[in-house]
């Protein structure tokens, strides 16, 4: 496997370790450094810092919707295009059966290769992405089905044909709509939660979080060009912003936290997702149970909950004092 981030450079020394014994026939060695690995691997994922969580939440072999679908639904008929103008890959939606249930599940689809990322803008949608999100969700209520959201991107995409075609007011109406939606929602972040572009379909009951994600207004390199005017505080932005699934969780902005195989979920999607299937059907289950008229006064209450002023006007930070350049 290859190792792209540097923290997990340990486990490719390791790795050599375990190849060259393997070629000797020496099985004993072999099964103590396989154990010696499985123990570095877990003891750097436990202990992972902020920066490091946002590394591996960007990671290009973490699982995607289409992975996710692939691997938790029955059934799936994909919806295309907006009806106004175009299909965006970046958002991938549909209609699906899980373990007997019909659910509307949709979410941000990025690329493995050159070609699906250039057809999916990297999962930075545009307007009529969102509104092809949209015409989903009126689906899901007029038809009764819950709907299941997943999350994983930088953010809208910004280009200026973008603007011209309504790329605000498209995230805006789909919060509207989802805040009012006569049905079951559930969000889960699946990689990057990235500021407007994750909030256009991320109005829910329930938010949930995999181990390894981030959900935030900005990314870390432009919250340090813009607090510290050097994106190279970058680290030390994502330590201070607390746009961790652990840090969201303590400050009551999400409802749970899906725990990742060990190393990460770009290491066993089939556990990743057996993970996420397992949440949305515990999930969905209570939320049913819950009557409409309180579901909806529940969601509201929620998001009215969040920014509520604290009493203190916060100030800007100085710059850290050790760079992480």
């Amino acid at each position: 496997m290859a190792y792209d981030l540097d923290f997990e450079r340990p486990l490719a020394e390791l790795d050599k370790r375990i190849q060259s014994h393997e070629r000797r026939g020496d099985h004993a060695q072999v099964a103590e450094l396989q154990r010696e690995r499985a123990r570095l691997l877990e003891s750097i994922y436990a202990k992972l810092t902020p920066w490091q969580r946002v590394q591996v939440a960007r990671h290009r072999d973490r699982p995607y919707t289409r992975d996710y679908i692939k691997r938790i639904c029955d059934d799936f008929f994909e919806f295309r295009g907006d009806r106004r103008y175009g299909d965006d890959r970046a958002i991938q939606g549909g209609i699906a059966s899980i373990d007997g249930q019909t659910i509307m599940i949709l979410g941000h689809q990025k690329g493995r290769d050159i070609k699906e990322r250039e057809e999916t803008t990297f999962g930075m949608a545009h307007p009529e992405g969102y509104r092809k999100a949209l015409r989903m969700f009126r689906h899901a209520e007029r038809f009764h089905m819950p709907v299941v959201t997943l999350i994983d991107t930088a953010g809208a995409y910004l280009a200026r044909e973008d603007e011209e075609r309504g790329i605000a007011l498209a995230i805006a109406e789909n919060l509207e709509v989802m805040a009012t939606l006569r049905t079951q929602i559930l969000c889960i972040v699946i990689g990057e939660g990235g500021s407007g572009g994750a909030l256009g379909i991320g109005v829910g009951d329930r938010v949930l979080m995999l181990e390894h994600t981030i959900y935030t207004v900005a990314a870390p390199e432009a919250a340090a060009s813009i607090m510290w005017r050097d994106a190279a505080y970058a680290p030390d932005a994502a330590q201070a912003m607390r746009i961790t699934a652990p840090d969201l969780l303590q400050l009551g902005l999400i409802e749970g936290i899906i725990e990742e195989p060990v190393g990460g979920a770009h290491r066993d999607h089939a556990a990743a997702a057996a993970a996420v299937k397992q949440a949305i059907g515990v999930n969905l289950a209570e939320l049913r149970a819950i009557p409409m008229p309180t579901l909806l006064e529940r969601r509201y209450e929620r998001f009215r909950r969040i920014g509520q002023p604290s009493g203190q006007r916060a100030s800007t930070p100085a710059a850290p004092a050790t760079s992480a350049r």
